[in-house]
């Protein structure tokens, strides 16, 4: 089965959703994953306006786009973050920040996840990708020396505030993808594992795979895959590209993206050090049959470059496994 590129229209929430889905179309994208921020998806008229969810399946279909997942990070991040501060102010929609007050902030955020979960519901996808956030990723480098007790909280933490937003994903017949992510519950492999402990490896919370992530931090991706095949609930594609030059490390020295003292960067998919012909491989290995969603950030690349070469490169790479193995035109016929 062919596989099925989509569009990640979080960095495009700039541009009208209708100026997006003309450029996904024209790229030879077969859908969007839709934010829910800018225009592209707005889950409280979702819930509360009958026409408009139909308004957006319409203009989708009239460009020959479908719509698998969406994406609500912004939001989810505020669900367990400490602290909630003036960062979380400038990407929460004004009706989860309030008045700023932290817990508040917090149960707003969880409140939002919910009806993102029943707007999902609603435009007839199965999967949400987000953040759930942390109160305990600032204490990852172990200084000053941090009580067990402490982790053991923020995994608690992070158990009762999302139980109840998985209990209406279950409800809604929705998944919750967790991006693994540095400043998440989970950010490398065993605070992955830890996480999915402390949810009860309850099957409403999987994961959404994305490498450019895991690289610079060390991880083998494909690995990653193999031992989390039945949590892979979405794919996105970013690159990222390595310069260890003995001055730069990995903890990135405050430097913005595209500053060239940095250890690494994202870059447009193709340009780095991400195996993406062994993890599309994998992918089939392990039966994923969702899409594989294009996450476009590289802050030296023009956009409107990087989109279509990027899908242009994964189409080359993606192909159909043989029907029979190689090797047994060697074979002779048994007589």
């Amino acid at each position: 089965m062919p596989r099925r590129f989509t569009l990640f229209t979080g960095q495009w929430a700039d541009l009208p959703l209708t100026e997006v889905v003309r450029l996904a179309a024209e790229w030879g994208y077969d859908g969007l994953e839709l934010a829910c921020w800018g225009d592209h998806f707005d889950v409280r008229r979702a819930v509360a306006d009958e026409d408009y969810v139909p308004s957006v399946r319409d203009l989708l279909a009239r460009h020959g786009l479908d719509v698998w997942a969406i994406s609500n990070h912004l939001v989810g991040q505020a669900v367990c973050d400490a602290p909630i501060d003036e960062r979380h102010r400038s990407i929460l929609p004004p009706l989860v920040w309030g008045d700023g007050d932290p817990e508040g902030v917090r149960r707003r955020a969880a409140d939002e996840m919910a009806v993102t979960a029943r707007a999902a519901a609603l435009l007839g996808v199965d999967t949400v990708v987000g953040f759930t956030g942390s109160s305990i990723f600032h204490l990852f480098a172990g200084f000053p020396p941090v009580p067990p007790a402490m982790i053991e909280a923020g995994y608690q933490d992070f158990a009762d505030r999302w139980n109840p937003i998985v209990d209406v994903f279950d409800e809604v017949g929705v998944k919750f993808a967790l991006e693994v992510h540095p400043t998440e519950i989970a950010y490398d492999y065993w605070t992955t594992r830890r996480a999915l402990d402390a949810i009860g490896n309850r099957p409403g919370f999987g994961l959404n795979f994305d490498p450019s992530h895991m690289v610079w931090q060390g991880l083998d991706t494909v690995t990653f895959l193999r031992d989390f095949a039945d949590r892979i609930y979405h794919v996105d594609c970013k690159e990222t590209v390595l310069a260890m030059d003995g001055r730069a490390g990995v903890l990135s020295s405050h430097l913005p993206f595209g500053d060239s003292r940095r250890g690494w960067d994202f870059v447009s998919v193709g340009h780095g050090v991400v195996p993406w012909g062994r993890i599309l491989r994998v992918l089939r290995e392990i039966g994923y049959a969702g899409p594989v969603s294009i996450e476009w950030e590289d802050a030296g690349m023009d956009r409107l470059a990087g989109a279509p070469e990027a899908l242009a490169f994964l189409r080359r790479l993606d192909f159909e496994p043989p029907g029979r193995g190689f090797d047994e035109a060697f074979a002779r016929p048994t007589p």
